[in-house]
């Protein structure tokens, strides 16, 4: 069964979008996966077509409203996960990618406005909510678009060798060491001496050593949880902004 990615959203023509070209878009006409759009507004009850309304208690803004929501997540009701875009979600994984893209496919519920009706997640306690990044966007499409693009090309035969998503970052846990292509040399900066020697043992401990050092350095969130040490030392931390609800 090929992978099968259904979207809730009040912006089907967004999709598949990017994921129609390259090596996506070739698997998508193959029918290594296939793409289906949900119009959230389709399932509103009043003469206009109405999804959200304004938040209770007052503030900015609108909400999208859980009834609309519920009836146009019921109409696509299976087993495969159900995955809402908000920054009250919790962070994705490449793990959690990777389970996803073993399945049979995933179903993504795309917020706008200023989010859903927290009802929507008590009364459907099957749809998990994720956030992307720490970012404030326009709608969840964006984000539904990336987490989309992870899943496809983990599929078989979308990436070529089965070794092209084994050693790149957040697989292990790490950021990927650096790459580096012909020319060998380009504006008096040289390929390291280690990758053009030919001794694959010393590239493998070199890949190593730099993909180590450089999670340890950019990004001390991650090398604290892979190695349950908290380095004090590191000096990449990030600078974080809240995101608002897409």
């Amino acid at each position: 069964m090929p992978f099968a990615a259904t979207i809730l959203t009040l912006y089907p023509e967004m999709f598949p979008g990017p994921l129609g070209q390259s090596l996506a878009g070739r698997a998508l006409e193959r029918g290594d996966w296939s793409c289906e759009t949900v119009q959230i507004r389709d399932f509103a009850t009043d003469k206009h077509r109405t999804v959200d309304d304004t938040p209770a208690g007052g503030g900015a803004g609108m909400v999208l409203k859980p009834d609309v929501l519920g009836a146009a997540l019921d109409s696509r009701a299976d087993d495969r996960p159900v995955l809402a875009m908000t920054p009250r979600g919790a962070p994705i994984t490449q793990a959690r990618i990777r389970d996803i893209a073993e399945g049979s496919g995933v179903t993504l519920v795309c917020g706008r406005f200023e989010g859903f009706d927290e009802r929507f997640f008590e009364a459907r306690p099957q749809v998990e909510q994720v956030s992307l990044a720490d970012i404030v966007l326009s709608g969840g499409e964006p984000a539904a678009l990336a987490i989309l693009d992870a899943c496809i090309r983990l599929q078989p035969g979308v990436m070529g060798a089965a070794s092209s998503g084994s050693e790149e970052s957040f697989e292990d846990g790490l950021l990927e060491y650096p790459q580096y292509t012909r020319p060998q040399e380009w504006e008096g900066r040289t390929i390291p001496e280690v990758l053009r020697s030919g001794d694959h043992a010393k590239i493998a401990a070199w890949r190593k050593q730099r993909s180590e050092d450089d999670t340890r350095l950019r990004r001390p969130d991650l090398w604290e949880r892979h190695t349950g040490v908290r380095d004090q030392s590191a000096s990449g931390a990030r600078h974080e902004t809240k995101e608002r609800r897409p």
